[in-house]
């Protein structure tokens, strides 16, 4: 079969798309020069998408084929008339937005997009919020948003039993675009609803609900909210008497909790509530700042992962959780060059502080697990610097993270279980996607270097009897 080029995809690509394309690049050249600072240059993920759902009603006209074709889209549930005035601000923003956008000037011009007053522009935009989905990379980073109503017909649910992922870009000759796909996270039996998330299921019960109402206009009664069995470890803080028990976190309408292995009584339930808000303020701040100032997003990380921890928060509360995995993406994005062992091993530790907060909230096999546990093991993989010198094994055993051949056989374990977890999230059938790949690779090579270093350790052994001999 003769190799099609890289070149040749995309050319292949601007053909078919250059009927909307020379529309969206006129319209960004438009909205650049508009643009009151450099970072709003470019239109955001949804207003860009509806811009192409509403260029490809108006190539097409609105009684031909194309009408038949969207009819899925048409007929998606819009929340138009129940929306929350918690929404209102963002489907004005979106309706004012993408009117900007297609250079809209009156009601009358919105005809020519199948729409035939504002009511209509405010149902596509509702039907949109509701049932997109975020185009991500195998790694799980958000890069653009699609519509897709055959998947958008799966119920939520904040336990769900398959997930929504793109895991590697397609090998199909006539596209390099990512491919969606529903992965079962366990086995679903027959007549058993499948079910995914619409949001973020580490953020406690509050949190989900409200984005779920805000967004979808429904709330949720799956089993993680209508009943908990003991604390719920995204609200939980460690037993104040250490007996390795937990305890469910204060809140303004109860702050006495109880250790629900020894009975023992919160006592500063009052510091608490203030570290948990003074942590979500943080954590807000920083995820606005991690892109236009990592540095000060970094410095607000490390300087309240401390005040959490120190409160009794455990790794998978909320907002702690939140702040552990933002700071480990900091520490990862901003290692020197050349690499120091004090920044890898900060960053090792912020990882698995990560992966125990993650593994207490996430089912086995999530892709977010998955791709977390790869990290903290490529990371553990990564040539140390400037090892430390042997320790005793009682000492070795305090030193985290270990060095020498004890972290390379850690790094070894880590992505053994990445990529049998990757292998859920992603799918058998993709190898764990893209990443599984990579990881697979990761442990060849380990696998490689510890037999070097085994029989290196066994020359030695069986050569120094010998030596012992000599004069």
């Amino acid at each position: 079969m003769k190799s099609v080029s890289y070149d040749s995809h995309l050319k292949v690509c601007q053909n078919k798309d250059w009927a909307i394309h020379k529309r969206e690049c006129t319209a960004l050249q438009e909205w650049a020069k508009a643009a009151p600072s450099p970072e709003l240059f470019v239109p955001s993920d949804a207003v860009r998408c509806l811009g192409r759902l509403m260029w490809s009603r108006q190539k097409k006209g609105p009684d031909s084929t194309w009408r038949l074709k969207t009819r899925e889209i048409d007929a998606m549930q819009s929340h138009r008339a129940s929306l929350q005035e918690s929404s209102f601000e963002l489907h004005t923003h979106l309706s004012h937005a993408l009117v900007r956008y297609l250079g809209i000037g009156s009601s009358e011009e919105l005809v020519q997009f199948g729409s035939s007053s504002p009511r209509d522009l405010v149902d596509i935009i509702s039907r949109f919020v509701t049932n997109t989905f975020s185009i991500t990379t195998p790694t799980l980073t958000p890069i653009g948003a699609s519509v897709s109503p055959t998947i958008a017909l799966i119920n939520h649910s904040c336990e769900p039993n398959a997930v929504v992922v793109f895991p590697r870009a397609s090998e199909t000759p006539s596209t390099h675009e990512p491919l969606m796909q529903v992965i079962a996270l366990r086995n679903i039996e027959p007549e058993e609803e499948i079910l995914t998330s619409y949001i973020d299921t580490t953020l406690p019960k509050a949190l989900r609900q409200s984005s779920l109402k805000e967004t979808y206009n429904f709330e949720c009664s799956c089993p993680l909210c209508a009943s908990m069995v003991g604390p719920d470890p995204r609200e939980s803080v460690f037993c104040p008497k250490t007996c390795g028990g937990t305890c469910p976190a204060p809140t303004d309408e109860s702050d006495v909790c109880r250790c629900v292995k020894c009975g023992a009584v919160v006592k500063n339930a009052d510091a608490i509530l203030d570290a948990v808000g003074v942590g979500q303020e943080g954590l807000d701040k920083a995820t606005a700042l991690q892109f236009k100032d990592p540095v000060k997003a970094k410095q607000l990380t490390t300087n309240l992962i401390p005040i959490l921890t120190s409160s009794g928060l455990t790794p998978s509360s909320h907002p702690l959780l939140g702040l552990i995995r933002l700071h480990q993406s900091l520490l990862v994005e901003s290692l020197p060059s050349p690499i120091t062992q004090e920044a890898l091993d900060d960053a090792i530790r912020a990882a698995t502080r990560s992966n125990t907060g993650l593994a207490a909230v996430l089912q086995y096999g999530h892709p977010v697990r998955g791709i977390a546990l790869a990290e903290l093991g490529k990371l553990l993989a990564v040539d140390e610097p400037t090892p430390r010198e042997s320790a005793t094994p009682a000492e070795a055993a305090l030193l985290y993270p270990p060095s020498g051949p004890s972290r390379l056989k850690l790094a070894y374990q880590t992505l053994v279980r990445a990529r049998n977890e990757l292998l859920v999230g992603f799918g058998t059938v993709n190898e764990g996607g893209q990443v599984g790949k990579d990881v697979r690779e990761n442990i060849v090579a380990l696998e490689k270097e510890i037999g070097v270093w085994k029989q290196g350790v066994k020359n030695v052994l069986e050569d120094t009897p010998k030596l012992a001999r000599k004069p």
